[in-house]
């Protein structure tokens, strides 16, 4: 679904978009199995790649343009602040306000050598059937997971109602977020920062039945967060230089200096 904001600027129009974010998605969507998700997760949760602290890995990410959105060609950094000054202005909680400036940075994967295809875009999970909900769900038509029958329904190999920290979402930045901030942050933060790209589950509510109560209580957050996501993509830009000192105190208070990625 085409969503647009108050001034008729559109988001996620996934019908009319550029030829490198379809050529995304058909990457994504054919080699992110269920195997690969669950090898990557376990290569990461190590967090042995080096030490940084959360400002230093924002002025490192800043290279990077992401290539399955549609909606914005600006560097991240700049999402980034966009987003949490949104957050900021409607005067909320100051972890919610690190949530937005934090959310995307998982995507450092890709300057450790990942490719796009296994770090950015939405999320979906695996282990179970593919649904419509998924952008570009036909694109899947040439993924391994397809061809093994336990996988084929929608439940495929979970329990119903068994809560999605038992579930293998497509591997990506979120979840290696999750796995960076887990010690640091406040449940909500973390529900943002690691579903923030499952919008089959926070806007279409296609899985449903593998949410447990605690899902289905804070993936409010989720969705509240994903106003300040989507909808804050602009082309001015804020002040990174004049901002800093405001978020690096901010970052203070929930992190160490250095921390392990």
């Amino acid at each position: 679904m085409v969503k647009s904001n108050s001034a008729g600027t559109s988001y996620r129009n996934y019908k009319n978009t550029k030829a490198h974010v379809r050529h995304f998605y058909k990457l994504n969507h054919s080699r992110q199995t269920l195997a690969f998700a669950q090898a990557k997760r376990t290569e990461y949760q190590r967090l042995n790649n080096r030490r940084m602290g959360i400002w230093e890995a924002c002025e490192y990410l800043n290279t990077l343009i992401d290539d399955s959105d549609p909606d914005t060609e600006s560097p991240q950094i700049v999402h980034c602040l966009q987003t949490a000054e949104a957050i900021r202005a409607d005067d909320h909680p100051d972890w919610f306000i690190l949530a937005g400036l934090i959310h995307d940075l998982g995507k450092i994967l890709c300057l450790f050598g990942e490719p796009q295809w296994a770090v950015t875009g939405d999320t979906f999970p695996l282990g179970c059937a593919f649904q419509e909900a998924i952008v570009y769900p036909e694109y899947f038509e040439t993924n391994d997971d397809t061809g093994i029958d336990r996988y084929q329904s929608p439940l495929g190999i979970y329990d119903e109602h068994c809560g999605l920290d038992k579930v293998t979402l497509s591997w990506g930045h979120d979840e290696y977020m999750y796995l960076v901030a887990r010690e640091f942050l406040p449940a909500e933060a973390l529900y943002m920062i690691r579903y923030h790209s499952f919008y089959p589950g926070h806007s279409s509510h296609a899985y449903d039945a593998l949410f447990d109560d605690q899902d289905r209580e804070m993936f409010d957050w989720v969705r509240l967060f994903n106003r300040y996501d989507l909808y804050t993509k602009q082309d001015v830009h804020p002040d990174v230089v004049a901002l800093r000192p405001y978020y690096q105190d901010l970052i203070n208070q929930y992190f160490p200096d250095k921390i392990a990625w």
